[in-house]
């Protein structure tokens, strides 16, 4: 660009390109207050939808394999994001912040005409800005040979090798329930300063701990409870932290929060439970509640992992 060029106005083609920038944000904006999927968002699942564009899909090669031999045909993969600002709870925050997201993901598998999304990825952004979080959902969108597209998607954490699974074990994944809960415990009496007593339990802290991981898990149950009779409670995300007090280090303040992320899911009542699945609790913050290698279901330890949440 020479000097003269600065003082040029901008060409037609730039300024046809900026119209079309300001008109999909402001598309965008108006989507975000009325729960509407963008334009060129849905022109895109539509055309997935009836085949003028090429499909894509989170799912792995053998995935792929497996869903086409079960009816399962991917059409698109969708996503859906919400930057929550905690205005007085951090609790209802993340609760919220996953709600959203997940309404949002639902609007982009109708838009495809999905039966269900599966495979889906949580991903938060471990960015510090003050009071405020990320809450991002990524997945494969599936429609079901000989099923009318759902007017309400399932949206399952299970990868499609797992959500084959469930469906021949007449479980069926029926969406995603969270609890969180976060507390103080204001330890006025010292009771919790034990460094002197050599190896002995903290009973207030044990029980602090355990009433923190109680509430959240009863906030799991009565968000899983609408959607079906069983979860699959594959995210457990735990922090503890100890505050002193300005004045006096002695006098402790003690921060407890816990994440459970699950996916729900309705198994027929009477059927026997198969050999092939059984119960795994996770006691470890940041590490996956399943037998394997894989990080398969984490979403809080890091954003930088792939595979299935």
């Amino acid at each position: 660009m020479g000097l003269f060029d600065l003082f040029k106005g901008k060409s037609p083609e730039s300024q046809a390109q900026q119209a079309a920038n300001e008109q999909r944000l402001a598309d965008i904006t108006d989507s975000l207050q009325t729960g509407a999927v963008p334009a060129a968002t849905r022109t895109r699942l539509e055309g997935a939808r009836a085949g003028r564009l090429p499909w894509l899909a989170t799912l792995t090669p053998a995935e792929l394999m497996v869903a086409r031999s079960h009816g399962l045909k991917p059409i698109a993969s969708v996503s859906a994001t919400c930057w929550m600002h905690y205005g007085w709870s951090w609790t209802e925050g993340h609760a919220q912040g996953w709600g959203k997201a997940l309404q949002r993901l639902r609007e982009e598998a109708k838009a495809a005409g999905a039966n269900a999304v599966l495979d889906v990825k949580m991903r938060t952004v471990p960015l510090n800005v003050e009071h405020s979080m990320d809450f991002t959902l990524v997945g494969t969108a599936v429609y079901v040979d000989g099923l009318p597209p759902s007017p309400d998607p399932i949206v399952a954490t299970v990868p499609a090798l797992e959500f084959v699974k469930l469906l021949e074990a007449v479980v069926v994944p029926t969406g995603i329930a969270v609890g969180a809960r976060y507390n103080w415990l204001n330890d006025w009496r010292g009771a919790a300063r034990q460094a002197w007593m050599g190896n002995v339990e903290s009973t207030v802290l044990t029980r602090f701990w355990e009433q923190v991981r109680q509430q959240a898990h009863a906030d799991l149950r009565q968000s899983a409870r609408p959607q079906g009779n069983g979860v699959l409670a594959h995210v457990n995300f735990s922090q503890m932290f100890e505050f002193e007090d300005k004045n006096d280090d002695k006098l402790k303040r003690y921060l407890g929060r816990h994440i459970v992320v699950a996916t729900t899911v309705d198994a027929r009542r009477g059927v026997p439970i198969p050999h092939g699945i059984k119960m795994v609790v996770d006691l470890h913050a940041g590490k996956t509640p399943l037998t394997g290698t894989t990080r398969h279901h984490q979403s809080y330890a890091s954003n930088e992992k792939e595979g299935a949440i």
